[in-house]
């Protein structure tokens, strides 16, 4: 199936990644549906791609991935292609982290993200095809000081997409991990140290760095699949 024919959700498209992969996937042709939490942002975002359909929605909110699904069929006549992205970033040594922040990304980062997930695969399995991406992050496989509470749960993410793709094997259903790098996005906005200094990272990667990947990896025959891809700036350094 060309890109020009794909009926996709975006979640957290309202800056960064998402954001990016929405724009490069209307910017294809595809039917998109942008949610995000900031609806002044998802409007500007409409306002550029007049094709992109939006949903305003917390994440975190109850009925959010079914209301997510009932907005795909209401806006794009279904969809074949979830593009799980949504999540936030929380960082800090064990005695100084914020527990109620870390208990919030626990709920977007896993608890949403895996509602969206298996909604999607059980709608991709009964229609028989369709495409579920889940942004995890380098951090989903190693750990960082620091950050061991937000890499618990991108490993989270991993753990969840490495069983959906061997339970949906030959199913016609595909699952592709992302495992973005340091990007240049708003997620370390507030940190005291930008980990563009902490490592040493001259030039990260931008948003539309990894919505390049992603297409490429919805972009393949039918019998190929990206399983995992990994994704770094060169001079990244874990």
């Amino acid at each position: 199936m060309a890109l020009s024919e794909r009926k996709a959700i975006v979640t957290g498209a309202s800056s960064g990644i998402g954001r990016a992969v929405a724009e490069a996937l209307a910017s294809a042709g595809a039917g998109v549906l942008a949610s995000a939490r900031r609806a002044d942002r998802l409007r500007e975002l409409a306002e550029r791609h007049p094709s992109i359909r939006i949903h305003p929605a917390d994440a975190t909110e109850p009925g959010f991935a079914e209301g997510l699904f009932e907005a795909a069929d209401r806006e794009l006549g279904g969809c074949d292609v979830v593009v799980n992205n949504a999540g936030i970033m929380v960082a800090g040594a064990s005695d100084r982290i914020d527990l109620d922040r870390v208990s919030e990304m626990v709920r977007v980062n896993v608890e949403s993200a895996y509602r969206v997930a298996l909604l999607a695969v059980r709608r991709f399995k009964a229609q028989g095809f369709g495409h579920l991406v889940n942004t995890s992050s380098v951090l989903g496989t190693k750990i960082r000081p620091s950050a061991g509470a937000y890499a618990g749960t991108k490993h989270a993410i991993e753990a969840l997409s490495e069983d959906l793709r061997v339970e949906l094997a030959g199913s016609g259903v595909k699952v592709t991990c992302i495992e973005p790098g340091l990007v240049a996005t708003e997620l370390h906005a507030g940190f005291e140290v930008h980990p563009r200094e902490s490592l040493g990272i001259r030039t990260p990667l931008e948003p539309e760095d990894v919505a390049r990947c992603v297409l490429w990896a919805l972009d393949q025959p039918p019998h190929v699949l990206i399983a995992r891809l990994m994704v770094l700036p060169s001079d990244h350094a874990i």
